[in-house]
């Protein structure tokens, strides 16, 4: 779904469409296998649940896992969404340094807000 971008992102395609939540989501299975594959470290338990942060366009989003969303879909709220959605869309996957990073500047706490 993503391959390596740069040192600090992924890159993958994905259709982007505008949806009524309050949050940006993908397929909760798409979430879980993202975060198992290029945020987990392998020691111990991890958890699969933890946002994971898309850049579309200039900004960054925190993005959750919703079974209601079809599989290579990014829904994001309508007031992010802009008039060329639906389509679809390079987007940009921090890698697990950056995306900790990003969502700690967002106030966001491992293991306390997911």
């Amino acid at each position: 779904m993503f391959e390596r971008f740069s040192s600090g992102y992924y890159l993958g395609e994905l259709y982007v469409e505008p949806h009524d939540g309050d949050r940006a989501v993908i397929q909760r299975a798409d979430h879980e296998h993202v975060n198992e594959q290029l945020y987990a470290d392998g020691e111990g338990v991890e958890r699969l649940d933890a946002p994971l942060v898309m850049k579309l366009g200039s900004g960054h989003i925190p993005v959750g896992g919703d079974e209601d969303i079809p599989s290579g879909t990014l829904a994001i709220p309508l007031e992010i969404a802009d008039e060329t959605l639906p389509d679809r869309k390079n987007v940009l996957l921090a890698d697990a340094d950056r995306a900790e990073n990003l969502l700690r500047w967002e106030g966001w706490e491992p293991f306390v807000n997911a």
